[in-house]
């Protein structure tokens, strides 16, 4: 399975990958705040968890989606974006990772578009749930812009394994009704942000 953007493709993971994740997760800065990621983050631990979730795949009966974010003009592995199902109450949980070579391009806005729009439409899920480190500036930042509305933090939510710290989460939630009415000014203004970094180059 996979989808196509203007400059991106979502798709299932490849064990030929590993190169790309380990350059991306092995960075403190990306991983502080990520709960499961260790630092350093190995080939070992990518080969392992790239595994796990090329057998996520083959089962019929999903409830757990990873998908990478492919970045069409370099034909690489910039980030992630991760889906838990609760196929019961139709709400899915969202989680994303992106290469710090790669941050404030639009790349994780541009991918959580195709993604709601596949989960809202295809999957038929009423509504997604996602959580923010309470210290996660640029993270609570992007649940806003993309219609999540703040439903509450959970205090010492959980341990960051690359710091051992703990953190306090923010909870976000978004609508299915609510996704409708913001995703088309949404794409407007992701192509207009896309046809200003492009001018750039």
């Amino acid at each position: 399975m996979k989808f196509e953007t203007e400059r991106l493709i979502l798709r299932e993971p490849r064990m030929d990958d590993w190169k790309d994740v380990v350059e991306a997760l092995n960075d403190i800065e990306v991983s502080k705040y990520l709960m499961k990621v260790p630092h350093p983050f190995t080939k070992k631990d990518a080969v392992s968890w790239i595994k796990k979730n090329i057998d996520k795949w083959k089962k019929k009966d999903k409830e757990d989606y990873s998908f990478f974010i492919e970045l069409k003009s370099e034909k690489k592995v910039i980030g992630g974006l991760k889906l838990d199902v609760d196929k019961h109450n139709l709400i899915g949980h969202t989680g994303s990772w992106i290469n710090k070579k790669y941050w404030k391009s639009g790349y994780i806005t541009e991918a959580k578009i195709a993604l709601n729009d596949w989960i809202f439409n295809t999957l038929k899920l009423r509504k997604l749930e996602s959580g923010a480190a309470l210290e996660n500036i640029a993270s609570n930042i992007m649940q806003k812009k993309m219609g999540y509305k703040y439903e509450g933090r959970r205090i010492k939510k959980f341990v960051a394994k690359s710091t051992g710290k703990i953190h306090d989460e923010n909870m976000y939630g978004l609508l299915k009704e609510d996704w409708k009415k913001i995703s088309a000014k949404l794409k407007e203004h992701t192509k207009e942000k896309i046809k200003k970094l492009e001018s750039k180059k």
